[in-house]
């Protein structure tokens, strides 16, 4: 083939070496703007099973980078004066400049022609090229050439960094957290030689601006962070190579060719540096090409599917960890609070690939520090976080594990809904409390789960718009026959899909009849013996959908649940904890957000709500959604920490060892295990 690569970084040398070295009959040119020598970051950094890779991919190559690697396996988070060292984290490091240097070295020894100092305005200098590949970074000029067929999707983080480099030399990869009066800055810093290390120094855009960072030069930026970080770099000085201060992009794209014109490295997908990965993914990715092309010999259109089979669902896996790790990094504020031994424990699972298990396996002396801490024991060993019980408004919850089956030994076993009246039902078989027979049946469960040793919590609430319908199991959200069903109310009349029953928007009395149905409610759960009453607002019932900007167009859409609220606590013992299920997002335009609830969460925390079980979505039949593995334990976790209430994460968790990860980190106090092949999305 003759092949005309645009980019002389990581991804294009790399994918050059390894097509030449397959078939030194390949005629191949790699166009680089920029000088051979030039390189505006400091060092990058490998894991081991990506050295790995690369060993297999190209000895040679492998062999040369082993000179310049410099390995570690400890990790440093610096946190209020405190410096917690934790083991069993395999990374090597290169100079990014060396790294380039031996790309172009085995380039030259292979015969690749590279071209540097040329400025391309269009792609017509490889209008005779059998393949065309796009490596030229975030800001590919051949991604927009063909946007309209790759589609990408850019997503510009709301933070700022600066990568600096610096002549203290780093025995572990560093996190540094350090509060100002303008507000956060945290630094991630790793040795890469024998005399320089990185130092990437990240804040909010608003504490960027609040120290005046926005109008200050490269110097003056560089003296501003020698000195706010000056007790941790000990004499040492901070280093600029253009260290200029940006916003890190996501770069994603629907497809990753057109034609013969294929994307590699930053131009087809980027993944935020917290978690180490760009150059890892790009020469990663220069490999799976250059297997496909090995595979599929002269059949571009067969080799591109191939490629983009294997390196698209990998990729996708790493960027949402990194965006998950992007997210705490923007949002880490939040957790100054937190003991170091918490703090610590929340930054390194932060990506959800390190678990508490996994981290016990590399490190098991740290895990063990903070299991002793979760459960206030001292030199003894601890139980797991998920089996350390919960002080909850005055109740001990035995564990943190919630489940909805009675008998199974969870902490706290929560209901579906309970209905406070005979038309406030889900379908003619829902569970209610607004009789004497429902009031043996919860007190019966109850004094059942208590000889189990767990607690009983009940959801009660009002299906509102989406009551009386046929039961779950025969078909959702499907409508009773007018003989068989009741009138249904709700903030409007619209119904809640075409096929549903419409309801009556709800008057004044309607407003104290229900209040009153959630009050006697209340009581007869009392009276049952159940330990956790929630209120509930999710999964589109009647207060999800006052609390909905899609279904209520009213200004104060807090008004009646917070009455509801009021009337429940009023009848509910002061000595047993309240809570309520709360959608934490619509998942739509124009609904409701994790800031709604948030703000919510906060004004019920200070009515004395004690507990909010997460939930999201449902207000309305359609809409996206993102159901991926522990898809509430974000918006528990804004919850808990900004709202300051106790909540229960879920979705899609599976284990035990999940659970413990997610309240030793501090993200819920309680989480919902889900157990049976099906999973509920709510």
């Amino acid at each position: 083939m003759k092949v005309g690569i645009v980019g002389g970084g990581p991804a294009g040398l790399y994918l050059a070496a390894l097509l030449k070295d397959a078939d030194p009959s390949h005629e191949i040119t790699v166009v680089e703007r920029n000088p051979p020598d030039a390189t505006f970051g400091w060092g990058v950094v490998f894991s081991e099973e990506t050295l790995s890779e690369l060993r297999d991919a190209d000895y040679p190559t492998y062999l040369a980078f082993e000179e310049h690697l410099v390995r570690w396996n400890s990790l440093d988070i610096q946190y209020r004066g405190e410096v917690i060292r934790s083991h069993g984290h395999g990374f090597s490091a290169i100079s990014r400049k060396v790294l380039l240097s031996l790309l172009q070295q085995r380039c030259r020894e292979l015969g690749v022609e590279l071209r540097f100092h040329e400025e391309l305005d269009g792609l017509d200098r490889f209008a005779g090229c059998d393949l065309v590949v796009g490596a030229d970074g975030v800001n590919s000029t051949v991604r927009a050439r063909h946007a309209r067929d790759l589609r990408p999707a850019l997503h510009r983080h709301p933070t700022r960094y600066a990568w600096f480099g610096t002549d203290l030399v780093f025995d572990a990869f560093t996190f540094i957290f350090r509060e100002t009066a303008h507000g956060l800055f945290q630094v991630h810093a790793y040795p890469f030689d024998g005399a320089t290390s990185t130092f990437i120094v990240e804040t909010t855009e608003a504490t960027w601006q609040k120290a005046g960072l926005d109008g200050m030069t490269e110097q003056e930026s560089l003296a501003f962070c020698e000195e706010l970080f000056a007790d941790h770099l000990v004499g040492h000085e901070l280093l600029s190579n253009r260290s200029l201060w940006t916003s890190f992009v996501t770069v994603r794209n629907r497809s990753w060719h057109v034609g013969k014109v294929v994307l590699v490295g930053d131009s087809a997908a980027t993944a935020h540096f917290s978690i180490g990965s760009g150059t890892k993914l790009a020469m990663e990715g220069a490999v799976a090409l250059a297997k496909a092309f090995q595979a599929h010999p002269g059949d571009l259109g067969a080799a591109f599917a191939v490629y983009e089979l294997e390196r698209q669902p990998a990729v996708e896996r790493f960027q949402q960890a990194a965006l998950d790790s992007a997210g705490y990094f923007e949002t880490v504020s939040r957790y100054l609070g937190f003991a170091p031994e918490q703090f610590a424990f929340n930054l390194l699972t932060r990506s959800g690939r390190v678990t508490h298990l996994e981290l016990t396996r590399r490190d098991p002396a740290l895990v063990n520090r903070v299991d002793r801490w979760f459960a206030g024991v001292g030199g003894v060993p601890a139980p797991v976080p998920a089996l350390v019980p919960l002080e909850l408004g005055g109740l001990e919850v035995p564990n943190r594990v919630v489940l909805g089956e009675a008998g199974r030994g969870a902490g706290l076993v929560v209901s579906e809904l309970v209905a406070v009246s005979e038309h406030a039902r889900l379908t003619p078989e829902s569970a209610g409390l607004y009789d004497d027979h429902w009031q043996r049946h919860w007190a019966q469960l109850a004094d059942q789960s208590h000889e189990a040793g767990e607690r009983v919590a009940v959801r009660l609430g009002h299906a509102g718009r989406r009551g009386a319908t046929r039961p779950s199991r025969l078909a959702r959200d499907w409508p009773l026959p007018p003989t068989e069903a009741w009138g249904l109310l709700a903030p409007t009349a619209a119904p809640y899909t075409p096929r549903s029953q419409a309801p009556r928007a709800m008057t004044g009395q309607d407003e104290a009849d229900v209040l009153e149905d959630f009050a006697a409610a209340a009581r007869r759960a009392a009276a049952a013996g159940v330990d956790v009453l929630l209120v509930d607002c999710s999964d589109g019932y009647l207060l999800h959908s006052f609390l909905s900007p899609l279904t209520n167009p009213a200004s104060d859409r807090t008004r009646y649940p917070l009455e509801v609220f009021r009337a429940v606590r009023e009848a509910w013992p002061a000595d047993r904890p309240l809570g309520v299920r709360l959608a934490a997002t619509d998942w739509l335009p124009g609904g409701l957000q994790p800031d709604d609830a948030v703000a919510f969460a906060a004004t019920l925390a200070a009515e004395g709500c004690a507990l909010v079980d997460v939930a999201a979505a449902g207000v309305v039949p359609r809409g996206a959604s993102d159901y991926r593995r522990g898809y509430l334990v974000p918006f528990a976790d804004r919850l808990r920490n900004e709202a300051g209430v106790a909540t229960i994460a879920g979705g899609r968790v599976t284990t035990l060892d999940e659970v413990s990860t997610i309240v030793a980190a501090g993200r819920a106090d309680l989480v919902r295990l889900d157990t049976g092949p099906y999973y509920s999305s709510s």
